[in-house]
């Protein structure tokens, strides 16, 4: 495989996500790859208004925005740790922050950047903490115009 010029690495945190990074590093070559960093927030937390146990408007609206804050500071957080690490290593970055789904949003954003590469951490295994926002394989196996590399579970 040629060295990838740019580099789409799909990181939300997780440890799959960390694994991911790892190998990104593994094909990335300082002053010739980009690595782009892309987190997407799951469309599932725009419905997220606390409906079944806030009574009223302004409760509702209080909470809405403590989640948005909470989602945004940590996507900050987690943009802010990566860009680190790339400098680090001497790796160009640059960060896309996106609300959807989530293979979609790969989709999209791998052909707006026109990645040479995507890197995916593995699902999580049964058990394991964290959200269930499930990249569908499938759909992004299938539709995707360029490699794909799925790191192994840690």
């Amino acid at each position: 495989m040629k060295t990838p010029l740019k580099l789409l690495l799909c990181h939300h945190g997780t440890s799959g996500a960390l694994s991911a990074e790892v190998l990104a590093h593994e094909f990335a070559v300082p002053g010739t790859t980009t690595l782009i960093h892309c987190l997407v927030v799951p469309e599932f937390w725009a419905g997220m208004q606390g409906d079944d146990w806030l009574n009223n408007a302004s409760t509702r609206d209080a909470f809405g925005n403590y989640v948005e804050n909470m989602l945004e500071n940590d996507a900050k957080r987690e943009l802010a740790a990566v860009a680190s690490r790339c400098k680090e290593r001497g790796l160009a970055y640059e960060s896309v922050l996106r609300f959807g789904n989530p293979a979609e949003t790969v989709l999209a954003t791998a052909g707006e950047v026109g990645a040479d590469l995507v890197v995916i951490g593995s699902p999580r295994k049964k058990g394991e903490g964290g959200l269930r926002s499930r990249m569908e394989l499938e759909k992004l196996v299938h539709a995707l115009k360029c490699p794909l590399l799925i790191a192994p579970h840690p």
